[in-house]
């Protein structure tokens, strides 16, 4: 599974960068609000930064508008995915993306039928949001597995881009349903490090190291 963080801050990529772990990322209009940057700089910088696809995420609510932004968008660097909303009109500027070979994220899925228009119109990626929907009392992993489900039944391309996961547990539910990706806060992708046995057992074999008194360098 491809693991995309979910960020706009450049020094944080920097750092998660070093992992070598890092697949891509996707942003959004809070995300680049809340960094205070002009958006075409902060999509330039961090498509030079990580190899990967980056999502960049339309404005306008009208298919031909779209398609100029889009394009727009996808002019900064040739790993940017132009990320459009699962409307209509979304949908309608997916379909001329595809056209012209131009990657796609159709976000704001909460449904399996809309994952499957996404994927009839030739979405790159669909992201479907499971915190958003245990929110609201409904099983957002269960749409994961559903999606994965249709998906397989038709062969479709279009790839699940696990959304809206909170925590560890969330990634490692959307990896056993089949997401073929998912998107990250920076600090969900360092808590998959840990676990309490892991540094329990590192505690050990360094003092019982320590205690020969040998040196490997």
């Amino acid at each position: 599974m491809l693991l995309f963080a979910d960020t706009a801050d450049t020094k944080v990529l920097a750092e998660l960068k070093e992992t070598g772990l890092i697949d891509g990322v996707t942003t959004n209009p809070t995300i680049i609000a809340k960094s205070g940057r002009n958006m075409f700089e902060v999509i330039k910088e961090i498509c030079e930064l990580i190899d990967g696809p980056i999502s960049a995420e339309v404005a306008a609510t009208d298919a031909p508008t779209m398609i100029k932004e889009g394009e727009k968008l996808a002019a900064i660097a040739s790993n940017v995915v132009i990320k459009v909303p699962l409307t209509i009109e979304g949908l309608k500027a997916t379909k001329e993306f595809s056209a012209q070979g131009l990657m796609t994220n159709v976000t704001l899925c909460f449904s399996v039928n809309q994952a499957l228009l996404a994927a009839k119109a030739g979405a790159t990626f669909v992201s479907p949001f499971v915190g958003r929907l245990d929110d609201q009392g409904a099983d957002g992993m269960q749409l994961i597995h559903d999606i994965r489900q249709v998906y397989d039944n038709y062969d479709f391309d279009t790839e699940i881009l696990a959304a809206s996961l909170r925590n560890t547990s969330h990634i490692a539910e959307a990896a056993l349903a089949g997401a073929d990706c998912a998107t990250l806060p920076p600090q969900a992708f360092k808590d998959m490090f840990k676990h309490p046995l892991t540094d329990k057992g590192l505690e050990t074999f360094l003092a019982d190291w320590a205690k020969t008194g040998q040196s490997i360098l």
